[in-house]
């Protein structure tokens, strides 16, 4: 009889080391571990430390030997070429196993890194599987990523091979990679040895171009027609299986470690108890290989749990509408939807009645799962009354790399509340405390932590830094993990997330969420999204500052609005939210994961040095929010 929510809740905390024994059982090792945690070295602990397996084999060999060679792995879907591919598990596992020996012909083999630059084509599953076959440890790199970006991460990751494709496409042009990575390359201080280029056709640049200076330049193609198939290399559960950087990362790169052993058990668990797939699911996560969504939800997690994964190159809207998710839906059967608010709004804003969704049959969707970003009641509502199935938003972070709190439709599912990711997931103890590490009651906001130990597969260590892994989560609560985050745990035991730390402001001496207005904010008919910041004040500290999209079609002043909104933060949140700036702007500076650049908006706001991310989606959007960002005093 499966166990409740409460109960495995419990069982998780109570006894972690026993409980993720337990759950490791269900993922193959080539030595089973006899010993769940290892805290002689706490507070950073590892998990399964005498256990050895390959995540690679887990991901694909186990189910082509249990006889699942012929189903369905991976579904290319590229909205912006008008192709689909299909690969088999022996198919994928065949390109995998090939790849990974071309990779062995350049040298590469277990603890090397492999920096990975590629865009959502296929050959980003197999580098990165291929890598995990040897346990090679690869950091993949967001396509697009500017060239000091890239070299940061050279040298930080010290990778001997870059694995590439010669450009990436976007709806209203095409990127070149290729010379992007050759600056890169001589702009880093560590000397890559070799890179490999896939071809894509309808770029101007090839390989043959760049060679020299040092370091070898190959075609993808060449170099697997003469590969022999490597086998899995078994590694210790506490191997990198890779290195991630956080977006955004200025000065020295943070980049987030994950072991094998820890990850494969926690993607096998959060798969079926979690997100309720397993084989005979067909999961699509619109999202980029380059984000840890991509590497737990597009990669490695429905490939461990011998589900179809999808793998979409196109965006919400404009590939060609904002039908383009339903269409997905329909094509592929898909029974598991994941992508992040900032695409639900922007799909709201663009056919606000969803009158594209009446032309597509999304009668296979069973759940559709969304984070990133704050998902606002509104935006909530509306998707759960235009889909008709439950709408169910997780929190976690890149540290973590897979969800922190959820609706685990696989194990019981919760009554939802509307602004809340429902509960903490079994494995992560959640405590909210106060600035000195007292704990709060309910409904009290304060600090978001985890009680430590982490459960697996979140972040083991920094890459080569294990003090600033200290300093910087573990070192603020003792005994806990530092998420960063301010919310609260309300009666039920319900996780509010109001939104980072330094979004909480002080007006007049009164501690407010700026997450907690947005959530008004977003209710307002007229509104598809919108931001609030706490802008410098030299009477009262600071004070609120709101920036709105309107959703397509909408008839409205800015000061028929403003009035509006201000009666409406009043009413909810009380006269001491001092709120009176709203500003209608045409769209919100965000990253390419979507979330939201409230801290640049806030320094442009201050008069205070800023540099625009790399992470950006669009740098423009920063320019036309200049004039609105910069008031007159």
């Amino acid at each position: 009889m499966a166990l409740s929510y409460a109960q495995t809740f419990a069982e998780s905390t109570s006894d972690p080391a026993a409980f993720w024994l337990r759950a490791a059982t269900s993922i193959d090792w080539e030595r089973e571990p006899a010993t769940g945690l290892d805290a002689s070295r706490a507070p950073i602990n590892a998990w399964f430390p005498d256990g050895m397996l390959n995540v690679c084999h887990n991901a694909l060999d186990r189910h082509v030997a249990a006889g699942r060679g012929d189903a369905t792995a991976l579904i290319y879907d590229s909205a912006l070429l008008g192709i689909q591919e299909r690969y088999s598990y022996a198919e994928l596992l065949e390109r995998v196993a090939r790849f990974a020996g071309a990779l062995r012909d350049q040298g590469i083999g277990t603890g090397d890194r492999v920096l990975i630059y590629l865009p959502m084509i296929p050959q980003a599953h197999i580098a990165m599987l291929a890598c995990a076959r040897l346990g090679a440890i690869h950091s993949v790199v967001f396509g697009g990523f500017a060239p000091k970006e890239l070299a940061a991460r050279i040298d930080d990751a010290t990778p001997d091979v870059i694995i590439t494709a010669t450009g990436g496409i976007e709806p209203a042009r095409r990127i070149e990679y290729l010379p992007a990575v050759a600056e890169a390359i001589a702009m880093a201080a560590h000397k890559i040895r070799t890179v490999i280029v896939a071809h894509r056709d309808g770029f101007e640049h090839s390989p043959a171009e760049f060679t020299g200076a040092g370091t070898a330049w190959h075609h993808w193609d060449y170099l697997t027609s003469t590969a022999e198939p490597a086998e899995a290399v078994p590694v210790p559960s506490t191997h990198p299986l890779y290195i991630l950087y956080t977006s955004g990362t200025t000065g020295s790169p943070k980049g987030v470690v994950r072991d094998s052993g820890g990850y494969a058990v926690a993607m096998d668990w959060s798969m079926r108890n979690i997100y309720g797939v397993g084989p005979g699911s067909t999961m699509l996560t619109a999202s980029d290989v380059g984000w840890v969504v991509g590497h737990s939800y597009i990669v490695y997690g429905p490939l461990i749990a011998g589900a179809t994964t999808v793998l979409y190159e196109g965006k919400p809207v404009g590939t060609p509408d904002a039908g383009a998710f339903w269409r997905l839906i329909e094509d592929h059967q898909v029974d598991t939807f994941f992508t992040a608010p900032t695409a639900l709004r922007a799909i709201r804003k663009a056919d606000p009645e969803a009158a594209l969704l009446a032309g597509h049959d999304i009668s296979s969707l069973r759940n559709f799962f969304v984070a990133g970003e704050r998902l606002d009641p509104d935006t909530y509502a509306w998707a759960r009354e235009k889909l008709g199935v439950p709408v169910i938003d997780n929190w976690w972070q890149t540290e973590t790399g897979w969800p922190i709190a959820s609706n685990c439709v696989g194990l019981e599912t919760l009554e939802p509340k509307a602004g809340s990711p429902t509960v903490p997931v079994p494995g992560y103890d959640v405590r909210i405390l106060d600035g000195f590490g007292a704990e709060l009651g309910p409904n009290q906001e304060g600090n978001i932590a985890i009680r430590l130990p982490l459960p697996p597969g979140t972040l083991a260590t920094l890459w080569g830094n294990d003090a600033r892994y200290i300093a910087t989560y573990l070192e603020q609560f003792p005994g806990h993990y530092a998420t960063g985050d301010s919310g609260y745990l309300d009666a039920d035991g319900y996780l509010f997330v109001m939104g980072r730390t330094d979004d909480v402001i002080n007006v007049s001496g009164h501690r407010l969420s700026t997450g907690a207005m947005e959530q008004v904010l977003g209710s307002h008919p007229a509104v598809a999204e919108c931001a609030v910041i706490g802008v410098a004040d030299e009477l009262k500290g600071q004070r609120p500052s709101g920036y709105v999209v309107l959703k397509s079609g909408t008839r409205i002043t800015e000061e028929q609005l403003r009035g509006e909104l201000v009666s409406m933060v009043r009413a909810h949140i009380g006269p001491v939210a001092d709120f009176r700036e709203v500003r209608i702007v045409a769209a919100l500076p965000k990253t390419r994961s979507g979330k939201i650049l409230r801290k640049t908006m806030r320094q442009i706001a201050d008069g205070k040095p800023y540099t625009v991310p790399s992470t950006i989606e669009d740098p423009g959007v920063i320019e036309d929010l200049l004039p609105f960002l910069r008031p007159a005093r």
